[in-house]
């Protein structure tokens, strides 16, 4: 058994060891998961997280790095959770981000993290927000959080950061992309990366012009800046940080901030009570209560819904 108070207190004074444990108890969903986000909750609350996403390619873990360097130059602690696909053989991060981002591997202000999916869609892990809190609780000022980059289902960053940035970069179709994805709809930044290419202008008059055809702003609504990077040379990286400061501040004043974290507590929420549910649902199977009801379902005595309404009943003691 792990001691959670000593192991929360050294997580605060920086130590990485202590984080790297609490995140593999997160991970590994340890029976003291309980216990640890007990001891972190009272801790939580400071930190920005920002969400970069984007297809494979357009350079995430290169801009991800070099916002580190720009937060690190402002004297901001950071912390990285950089979510890979899972090895089909060990389980673990496939691609491991921190390799690529070497350079920051010595500085005691930065905490890189590589998450494997498991399986999980939607870009992230299932244990990321939980592991966000660690950071957060670690006293990371900034937390960036880069997604797998799946295409198509990569949107769930907008329910678990603070801002979503979506990369881009020319020469890949990504207009089209975006616009399939859904990507409008979450991104609060657009940065097109590799802007040193050919196509880089139009790229970013076609993101202009499909933001431009999207829901209707009103006077004092966010409109979505567009940025232009070369992030592997640090080129616009702090127009970037500029845009992110000017969305925190505005999040600020309009109560915008306040809104996503609650909701974002409340799908925590929904998500742990459903996997408890789903889990207690998986041990019926061979239980007499289950094949009750499925008997009753096919001599036409009870429809599915009904039954599932009955079990429900039955496990909720309602």
């Amino acid at each position: 058994m792990v001691d959670v108070p000593e192991l929360v207190a050294q997580a605060r004074e920086g130590r990485p060891r202590a984080v790297a444990r609490l995140i593999s108890l997160v991970e590994g969903a340890s029976p003291q998961l309980r216990e640890v986000m007990a001891a972190l909750a009272p801790l939580t609350g400071g930190a920005y997280v920002v969400g970069l996403t984007g297809s494979p390619g357009v350079g995430k873990s290169t801009s991800t790095s070099a916002l580190v360097s720009a937060y690190r130059r402002a004297g901001k602690r950071v912390g990285v959770l950089a979510v890979d696909p899972s090895s089909p053989f060990s389980g673990g991060a496939l691609l491991g981000d921190r390799v690529r981002m070497s350079e920051h591997a010595s500085d005691p202000g930065v905490y890189i993290r590589s998450m494997a999916t498991r399986g999980h869609l939607g870009g992230l892990a299932w244990s990321a927000p939980q592991a966000i809190r660690v950071l957060d609780a670690a006293g990371c000022e900034v937390i960036l959080v880069e997604t797998v980059g799946v295409g198509q289902s990569e949107v769930e960053i907008a329910s678990q950061a603070d801002t979503s940035v979506v990369l881009l970069a020319p020469g890949m179709g990504d207009g089209i992309q975006a616009a399939k994805a859904g990507i409008l709809e979450i991104g609060d930044l657009y940065v097109v990366n590799k802007a040193d290419r050919d196509g880089a202008d139009a790229t970013a008059r076609e993101l202009n012009h499909m933001l431009g055809l999207g829901e209707a702003r009103g006077a004092g609504d966010w409109r979505p800046p567009i940025v232009k990077t070369v992030a592997a040379r640090g080129e616009g990286i702090d127009e970037v940080v500029e845009a992110l400061e000017k969305h925190r501040a505005w999040m600020e004043e309009h109560g915008v901030l306040a809104d996503r974290r609650r909701s974002r507590a409340a799908r925590e929420v929904e998500t742990i009570a459903v996997t408890a549910l789903r889990e207690r649902i998986g041990d019926l199977h061979g239980d007499r209560r289950l094949d009750a009801l499925a008997e009753r379902i096919v001599a036409g005595e009870l429809d599915p819904y009904a039954a599932s309404d009955e079990l429900v009943a039955s496990l909720t003691g309602n």
